[in-house]
């Protein structure tokens, strides 16, 4: 069993890994994820962050013998570094063996591995699932074009395409071998011939030779084939691709659409359209949006306003909903510097109540300081204001022998209590409901607790104005 020590301190126990990055932070395992040309794909381990990585190895052989050709490489590098994109493989780490003449790279890794591996394992895929991963390519496509200079794939297909397939997300990846644009034509190519544009063989291409590629991995994705399988060797590919010759699996589409918009990334360059604008093709564009409804327009939700102001060190927050048209319910908090909290509860009716009355019985019930009443009353102006922008807070108070209340459900130990519209100094909760039983009998049990209500606030300075109705002074 081998130790490895972190950058951290960290002794980790490992029994299989192979070798390790030169930092410690990465370890290789032997297992192999893929292989190309001119590489191979390990399965790693980030131990900083406890996750899986990729550990790409790319051979150069006595490619980079010069200084400038290392220059060049590890520009290319930092530039890979510096992309970052949902639909793009993150690259982390990247340095040099030069014993053994590898540039390793330490990417993040797909958990369902490459699409073409993915698509041959699900064979039904519904057109919706196709479009959707269409539409990934060609906004990290997008991403990459857009770049200044241009990042070239150059080599994308189905195979360097990588997929979370839990949730069906599509990420490009195998940059290892992009061509970081410096003039409007790179001048060198490499590839795999079934994908490569006729102008990449001619060595004068732009970025639009990535759209033909991805015109061949739609192909691919549907048809389950790989393109130009009729050809015996690269050099037959290589004619028919020079000769405008398509491949023939493209007559084995059976979707006119699906085929009509496959062949607009095959056209020449001149006459290709770039990622940005394929992606406003008519074809993408999802097609699952629900039909509008032929029931009538919901209900709008309730006007909700929640506001927190400090006074006097005590904290206030107000949320006011608008329940019908001529009311709001009220929920005040009141926290005080020792952790102390008072809830109530409240509704406030637009036609009789005012605010500066509502917070003259909240600060009587409550026992809070008199100077709270004209700070509590603009507290509920400015809630209702902000839901009921046309409601006037000018009004006058309502007289008192007209007031139908003095206690609002919910405050203090009075929340069984009542307010009942329209109840004047000869008429008593009772006489309102006495066509029905069930409600005469809840409405006694009100009466009541009313009665005995108003024996308790005598002590607190109310006074009683009729047997049946109270108001405050």
């Amino acid at each position: 069993m081998s130790d490895l020590i972190d950058a951290k301190g960290v002794a980790a126990m490992e029994v299989d890994y192979v070798e390790s990055n030169p930092t410690g932070r990465f370890i290789r395992y032997p297992e192999v994820l893929g292989k190309g040309a001119f590489n191979k794909v390990y399965k790693a381990f980030d131990q900083f962050e406890g996750v899986e990585v990729a550990w790409n190895r790319i051979k150069f052989n006595d490619v980079l013998q010069s200084p400038d050709a290392y220059k060049t490489l590890h520009s290319e590098v930092n530039l890979l570094k510096s992309l970052k994109h949902k639909n793009i493989i993150k690259l982390f780490d990247s340095w040099i063996d030069t014993k053994k003449k590898t540039l390793n790279t330490i990417t993040e890794l797909a958990t369902s591995g490459n699409l073409r591996q993915y698509r041959k394992k699900h064979k039904s895929v519904d057109m919706k699932a196709i479009k959707n991963w269409a539409r990934q390519i060609l906004t990290g496509l997008d991403y990459l074009h857009s770049q200044n200079p241009p990042v070239i794939h150059r080599d994308l297909k189905c195979d360097n395409l990588f997929i979370n397939g839990n949730h069906g997300e599509i990420k490009i990846g195998d940059l290892g071998l992009a061509t970081i644009m410096q003039q409007p034509a790179a001048k060198s190519f490499i590839g795999t011939p079934e994908f490569m544009a006729p102008e990449l063989y001619e060595e004068e291409y732009n970025e639009l030779v990535d759209i033909y590629s991805f015109g061949m991995c739609m192909l691919e994705m549907v048809t389950l084939e790989y393109p130009y399988t009729e050809c015996k060797n690269a050099a037959q590919i290589y004619k028919k691709v020079t000769n405008g010759i398509k491949p023939a699996s493209l007559d084995k589409v059976s979707d006119p659409e699906m085929k009509k918009f496959i062949q607009k990334c095959l056209v020449p360059a001149n006459q290709r359209l770039s990622a940005k604008k394929l992606l406003d093709d008519p074809f993408l564009k999802p097609t699952n949006r629900k039909q509008p409804s032929q029931d009538p327009l919901p209900s709008p939700k309730p006007l909700v306003v929640e506001l927190c102001r400090m006074h006097q060190e005590n904290e206030f927050r107000l949320k006011a909903t608008k329940s019908s048209n001529n009311s709001v319910s009220f929920t005040m908090r009141i926290a005080d510097p020792n952790g102390r909290v008072k809830n109530i509860h409240f509704m406030f009716y637009l036609e009789t109540d005012t605010a500066l009355s509502v917070a003259r019985e909240m600060v009587e019930q409550l026992e809070l300081a008199k100077n709270d009443v004209q700070f509590i009353a603009e507290f509920i102006n400015r809630s209702i204001t902000r839901i009921i922008p046309s409601w006037k807070t000018s009004r006058k108070s309502i007289p008192a022998k007209q007031d139908v209340s003095v206690v609002k459900p919910g405050l203090g130990d009075l929340s069984g209590l009542l307010k009942v519209k329209g109840l004047t100094s000869k008429g008593t909760f009772l006489s309102l409901c006495e066509s029905d039983e069930n409600v005469r009998i809840e409405l006694e049990a009100i009466e009541r607790g009313y009665k005995h209500w108003c024996k308790e606030v005598k002590k607190q300075g109310v006074v009683e104005v009729t047997p049946k109705t109270c108001i405050t002074t």
